[in-house]
């Protein structure tokens, strides 16, 4: 299934509602989407499958396992897809469940909220209504970038979609959104607020989306870069990064505390983005075109067996002990956790106290990171005196 995407898109909300003009800008650039976005629609399609078949549709065992069967032979399948859009299941039931008569229930609902967003138009995952309740549920797959439901602009945008498809049938007072991300969460994040402070906070971004349809605005550098197709060569990234090298001259040979504040703070992100513009570069080469100053070369490469069982065959045969040819080691607690399963794993290991949980090194994070701040070396390393 190929989902459509308005240029002011929900998913990119957080990006354009910062950096107006870039929702243009990207519509210049090809997509070029990763192979983790290809697994993650995948899972959303197995998520859609047994929400359809718990509360739509309901099928017999043979038709779904034939149904599942074909999404597990698919090369983007992975196991945990299985388990975590179970529990995205489990959520969805829990949460209609929770109603005490019977809910309204959408899956996969195009949701229209161009009254707010030029053009702006998305697809939500899963839509409730019930006792003056309306509550968006969205299915993530993926673990490498947390996504909060708290103050969440993507969906804020398909609750505004759903107040406009169903506010006339159904009398609608609290606005409740979960992101279900089972690779990051242990529970759902969820937020909740009033109709009328949805309804006001679409008001007050129309200015702001229509100078985003229109690509007005300037360019504004920060962490909703990280999915930008125009990230690795937006001009304003380059002028911040290479900006921490121009920093007035100073009187003193060292700088101060606070300057080293500063200097890390406009560096920040310049590592991930090199390597990324980087892997552009290479990908230009690689496809005829030309980089000033650089060539593509063939890296190290690597050494692998023809036939791993007739290589192991000869060398037992040649009198070489078989125990040396293999390694036996334990699992770490975070490879089985994803072998077994979140839920199994904490029932099994962590609840009966046979995994323990040391401590992280300490870290430099900026002063907007939610997680407390360490206030001296005795909190890291505990006080040693006697």
């Amino acid at each position: 299934m190929t989902r459509a995407h308005a240029l002011l898109s929900a998913s990119g909300a957080h990006r354009w509602l910062t950096c107006t003009p870039s929702a243009k800008l990207e519509d210049t650039l090809p997509d070029t989407s990763s192979e983790a976005a290809h697994k993650g629609s995948h899972a959303h399609e197995i998520a859609e499958l047994k929400l359809r078949k718990y509360f739509i549709e309901p099928m017999g065992p043979r038709k779904f396992a034939n149904a599942m069967k074909k999404f597990k032979e698919n090369e983007l399948y992975e196991a945990d897809m299985d388990r975590n859009t179970d529990l995205y299941l489990e959520y969805v039931q829990s949460v209609v469940h929770g109603f005490e008569t019977k809910p309204y229930i959408t899956i996969e609902r195009k949701v229209d909220f161009s009254n707010y967003v030029p053009g702006g138009f998305g697809t939500s995952d899963c839509i409730v209504i019930g006792a003056k309740i309306l509550h968006v549920i969205d299915y993530k797959n993926g673990q490498g970038h947390p996504v909060s439901a708290e103050d969440n602009a993507q969906m804020k945008l398909y609750a505004l979609g759903a107040l406009n498809a169903y506010s006339l049938l159904y009398d609608i007072e609290t606005v409740c959104m979960s992101i279900v991300q089972p690779k990051v969460w242990d529970e759902p994040s969820f937020w909740e607020m009033s109709k009328t402070d949805l309804l006001a906070w679409g008001e007050s971004i129309k200015p702001i989306a229509e100078r985003a349809s229109k690509g007005e605005g300037e360019y504004v550098v920060g962490e909703h870069c990280g999915f930008c197709r125009a990230k690795d060569t937006c001009r304003a990234r380059v002028d911040q990064y290479f900006g921490a090298a121009k920093i007035a001259p100073l009187k003193p040979p060292l700088i101060s505390w606070e300057e080293v504040g500063e200097v890390l703070k406009k560096a920040e992100g310049i590592v991930g983005w090199y390597n990324s513009l980087k892997e552009s570069a290479l990908a230009r080469v690689l496809a005829g075109g030309e980089v000033s100053g650089w060539k593509a070369v063939e890296g190290r490469g690597s050494r692998q067996y023809a036939d791993t069982d007739k290589a192991f065959e000869h060398l037992k045969a040649s009198g070489i002990d078989e125990a040396i040819l293999y390694v036996r080691e334990p699992l770490t607690p975070p490879a089985l956790e994803k072998e077994l399963g979140k839920k199994q794993y904490k029932e099994l290991l962590e609840v009966p106290g046979h995994v323990i949980k040391k401590p992280g090194a300490p870290a430099l994070a900026p002063e907007n990171d939610k997680r407390p701040a360490l206030n001296s070396a005795a909190a890291v390393f505990g006080d040693n005196k006697e």
